[in-house]
Parts: C-alpha cells; sequence; structure tokens
C-alpha cells in the first residue's frame, strides 16, 4: 500500500493518501505545481460571483457540508470542465480540505467555512448552479437541537432557487428516519429518485462517512433530484410553507459513527491543552 500521511504530515509528490483503506482521490504534486484553493472570505456586498471566484464561466458544482474534500476532490479530478466549491462549517476539515485540493493542483476547487442554510439563502446566485450534493447531513439526536438540522422545506426552496433550470440535487444519508423525511420532502421540489447501491464512480464510498458506514454493515441511502421547472418562486414558496418540519426521531445507536467522525481523527492533531501549575 502507498505511504499514509500521519499527523497531518506532508506526503512526497507522487504518493496517494488513504483513510479506512480507501484511496483518496488523486496525487500529491510537486509544490510548483500546488494551486490556491480558498475563498476565505465571502463577499460583503451579495452573492459570489463565479467569474471573479474561478476565472472562467462553466457549470457550478456546490457541496454543502463537503467535510475533509474527499467528494468534491473525487468530481474534480474527474470534471475539470467544471468548477466546485466545498463548504463546510468546521474550519477544521476545511483547512485539510483546502491542503488537499491544493497539494493536487486543483485550479477548478475552492473551499470556504460556511453555514449551509446561510449560504444557499444568500451567497449564491440564482439559477447559478449545475449541482447541489449534500451527503450525510447531521440528524441532530438531541430534541433541543432539531432546529438545526439542515433539510428543510426552507432550505430546499432556496437550493431549487440557486439551481439553473434542471439542475440536479445529489443527497445521501445512513440514518433511516432522515431518509424517509428527505424522501418525503425532497420530492416536492425535485423529479426526486432513488439510487440503488454505491456511486460507480466510487464503490467503496464517496465520502469518509460513507465509507465507515460501511464497513460497519450499515446501510447508506442515496437518491438523485432533478430540479422541477413546473412551479414558479410564488408556488415554490407556498409549497415550503406546507411541508412538515424535520422532527423525526434520528434512532442515538447511531452515535457511534459521529464518535469516529470527530475532527482528532481526520490526521490532523488539534495542539494540547497546557495544564495550569
Amino acid at each position: 500500500m502507498p505511504p499514509q500521511a500521519k499527523s497531518g504530515k506532508t506526503l512526497p509528490p507522487g504518493s496517494v493518501e488513504h483513510e479506512f483503506g480507501a484511496a483518496i482521490p488523486g496525487v500529491i504534486l510537486p509544490p510548483e505545481k500546488w494551486t490556491p484553493s480558498a475563498l476565505r472570505r465571502w463577499p460583503a456586498d451579495g452573492p459570489v460571483d463565479w467569474q471573479v471566484l474561478f476565472g472562467r464561466q462553466v457549470p457550478v458544482i456546490l457541496d454543502l457540508g463537503c467535510g475533509n474534500g474527499r467528494p468534491v476532490l473525487l468530481s474534480a479530478i474527474r470534471r475539470p470542465e467544471c468548477d466546485h466549491l466545498g463548504v463546510d462549517n468546521l474550519p477544521l476539515v476545511i483547512r485539510y480540505a483546502r491542503k488537499r485540493a491544493r497539494q493536487r493542483g486543483l485550479a477548478n476547487v475552492r473551499f470556504a467555512v460556511g453555514d449551509a442554510g446561510d449560504v444557499v439563502a444568500r451567497r449564491i446566485p440564482p439559477a447559478s448552479v449545475a449541482e447541489v450534493h449534500v451527503y450525510h447531513p447531521q440528524p441532530y439526536y438531541d430534541r433541543r437541537d432539531v432546529h438545526r438540522r439542515l433539510v428543510t422545506p426552507l432550505f430546499l426552496l432556496h437550493v431549487h432557487r440557486i439551481l439553473a433550470p434542471g439542475g440536479l440535487l445529489v443527497i445521501q444519508t445512513d440514518n433511516p428516519a432522515y431518509w424517509e423525511y428527505i424522501k418525503h420532502v425532497v420530492a416536492a421540489f425535485f423529479d426526486f429518485r432513488e439510487h440503488p447501491g454505491p456511486w460507480p464512480d466510487a464503490p467503496e464510498g464517496r465520502t469518509r462517512r460513507e465509507i465507515i458506514a460501511r464497513l460497519k454493515g450499515l446501510p447508506v441511502f442515496r437518491g438523485l433530484g432533478l430540479s422541477r421547472t413546473d412551479i414558479d418562486p410564488q408556488q415554490a414558496r407556498r409549497i415550503a410553507e406546507a411541508l412538515p418540519p424535520p422532527v423525526f426521531n434520528a434512532d442515538r445507536r447511531l452515535l457511534e459513527l459521529d464518535r469516529l467522525e470527530r475532527p482528532g481523527r481526520l490526521g490532523i492533531r488539534r495542539r494540547p491543552r497546557r495544564r495550569r501549575s
């Protein structure tokens, strides 16, 4: 097996990284071929200008809750004709994702720290995105945190708004209760169908979470939705207002997977706390 990075150390050029036995897409290049990969500040006076961010006008793929960047890297390498923006609210995982994209010389990738709900509501121009990907949104097991769940009718309303006509929503979870809710509400805005089995471009799993779930023998639920073109913004708003909120029981038995995904297991160590004398 090729060498694997430990504790965030940089591997030599030509190396392939692995986690949980699965190769991370791409090969580490010599430093002179590295490229910028960070959107460090969101525009202060409006949504993102894709031409300014990437220097060209091509289809854009948005990954919300991108984690350590594995699915973004996979898509960016396979589809250099598209630009990719990965967003996550954890600065630690975004720093790691940026490092990966930079070391692989992927000029068609940017990563940014941000709240996914806020990003789709305020940061993305209408009808400007070809695809939105949402992998394993946090189900939040405590009743006090139910309001923090990402996939809500309002969130889907905003996703429908930022997608180009006929644009694609890709969504995935390992939580059965979340999946039952997703199937119900997504179908109101998208021509939705379940995707049986693993994604063909990543049979071991597109995401870190998917790889862990499959190693544990747990089912993973996947779906694709084409944005409906037969509803206007006013109709979409009325649909969102009529749909139920995500108040399902998330099943606390799946908490073990969350512990495996803690930032300390991403390959970057936190600085140790100093003991008080």
